[in-house]
């Protein structure tokens, strides 16, 4: 059961309104890095998750996240403010309400517009949320180093939104979102290691043959580093074609059915590379009627 308190987790305090700034902030509300997909990426995996204290800890974090969504969503609100009077009103002449609402040169006139200068479920261009947004396999080996490359993408999300406003009360607000992504980083981790092992992923443990092996295949240069060479590494500098030994190719056995078919239909579609067919092309360019192209 969740019991909303009407008070924030964090007080948001905003200098005046800014319909760009508004805009630039859906990406934490409506984005695939904001809070909306952090909690449904949390709820969910809570709800399948085994291990009390990695449910708990989950639905914690989930639950903080709709809180956060609520700051966010509260600060874009207030930053709308000045603008949603405007647009419900029309008070300003139309080309200065127009310069109002998109004084910062981005799209806050079409949220703003569509929108009602309300705090949509889109990200900063205007893309509606999507559950795709939500990348859980209910494997928490997996699910876990997912939540904290997700945590680590708002931070750099909410340092790129602090960095383009200079409204210190949004700032603070922002710097305290930014921080609690760190320790929510630090719970993810703490729990990822307390499974051991936990890699790799999953229970079966793959070929010897190949997870100790790295691939030249890109060619020049050819840059070394832990990441590819010392204890553990096999570096194989010009892999062969199949690195199984086998030819390369792909096969399938056929019944003999399949087979008379399969051919029936080579025989049928098979290109003559004697033939000099006129397409579209060649008329469009005039080159049936002996012009240049």
């Amino acid at each position: 059961m969740f019991l909303h308190n009407k008070r924030l987790q964090y007080t948001v305090r905003v200098a005046q309104p800014n319909p760009g700034l508004a805009n630039l902030l859906l990406e934490q509300f409506g984005g695939a890095n904001g809070e909306l997909a952090a909690a449904a990426r949390y709820f969910t995996q809570a709800l399948a998750e085994e291990d009390p204290g990695r449910k708990d800890l989950l639905m914690d974090i989930a639950t903080e996240e709709l809180s956060h969504l609520e700051i966010v969503g509260s600060i874009i609100v207030m930053l709308n403010r000045g603008a949603k009077g405007q647009l419900a009103e029309g008070v300003q002449e139309e080309g200065e309400l127009y310069r109002a609402i998109n004084g910062a040169g981005n799209d806050s006139h079409i949220t703003s517009l569509l929108y009602g200068a309300g705090a949509p479920l889109v990200n900063s261009a205007g893309v509606p949320w999507t559950a795709a947004y939500v990348d859980s396999i209910s494997e928490p080996t997996a699910d876990f180093r997912s939540n904290i490359a997700a945590e680590a993408r708002a931070k750099i999300l909410y340092e790129r939104l602090i960095n383009v406003t200079d409204d210190p009360g949004v700032k603070e607000a922002l710097g305290f979102l930014m921080t609690r992504e760190i320790a929510h980083q630090k719970s993810f981790e703490k729990a990822l290691h307390s499974i051991q092992p936990n890699f790799p992923q999953g229970k079966l443990p793959g070929d010897p043959a190949f997870t100790h092996k790295y691939f030249n295949m890109s060619g020049e240069p050819n840059v070394r580093g832990p990441w590819n060479e010392g204890a553990g590494w096999e570096y194989v500098e010009s892999p062969e074609p199949a690195v199984d030994g086998g030819d390369g190719s792909a096969s399938v056995n056929l019944s003999q059915d399949d087979e008379s078919v399969l051919e029936a239909m080579k025989i049928r579609t098979a290109s003559d590379p004697l033939s000099e067919p006129v397409t579209g092309a060649d008329l469009g360019s005039g080159y049936v009627q002996g012009k240049d192209a």
